[in-house]
């Protein structure tokens, strides 16, 4: 897990707090949201982070790695993929931020997505995360974007006991609400660098 001590409330209302304050800019340039959720939220919640006692363990999670997408229409698309996830309820709930392109025969597309995921822990090397949340799906065809929505499992898999570096993949399933209503599973997989604090 990410987090560390009983501070879960307070950090919580500080990211909810930091949230509403930019609700209004968000709005007003909806193709931004998500990336402007993702920034609000990550520095909100590493402030308020920074400033507990005793923190010991990583206030977020990078994760590096490769994407794997196929439509049940046949289609499929590979690309980088880069999120960051942080745990603001600890045992409870952690959000990964993610985004990345996907290539492929006659159609790519770039997804950024928002996953509220319940974490579980398997051993001390292992974690199983499981959740859901929203998805944006813009063309790189000169076509435009779609919302959506994506469930996925998330396993991380931590070789060392001091967790400097660790390993995940996450397979996930996509639903489009786009004209064509899109469904596709996917994977990713790749390597995990924790921010530790100050």
């Amino acid at each position: 897990m990410i987090g560390h001590g009983g501070e879960g409330r307070s950090l919580l209302s500080h990211c909810k707090i930091t949230l509403r304050s930019q609700s209004r800019s968000i709005r007003a340039r909806p193709h931004l949201g998500v990336a402007a959720t993702a920034v609000v939220l990550l520095l909100g919640c590493t402030e308020a982070q920074a400033g507990e006692k005793g923190e010991k363990e990583a206030i977020a999670i990078i994760e590096l790695g490769g994407a794997a997408e196929t439509a049940f229409t046949g289609e499929t698309g590979f690309g980088p993929s880069v999120a960051v996830e942080f745990e603001p309820i600890k045992d409870w709930l952690e959000i990964e931020i993610g985004t990345g392109p996907l290539f492929g025969k006659g159609q790519s597309h770039w997804d950024t997505d928002v996953l509220f995921k319940k974490p579980f822990t398997l051993s001390d090397k292992v974690e199983f995360m499981i959740g859901a949340g929203p998805l944006w799906s813009q063309s790189l065809n000169g076509g435009g974007g779609a919302p959506g929505a994506e469930f996925a499992l998330d396993f991380m898999i931590w070789p060392t006991k001091d967790r400097k570096f660790g390993w995940f993949v996450e397979p996930t399933y996509s639903y489009s609400l786009g004209s064509e209503h899109e469904q596709s599973l996917g994977v990713s997989v790749g390597l995990l660098i924790p921010i530790q604090p100050n």
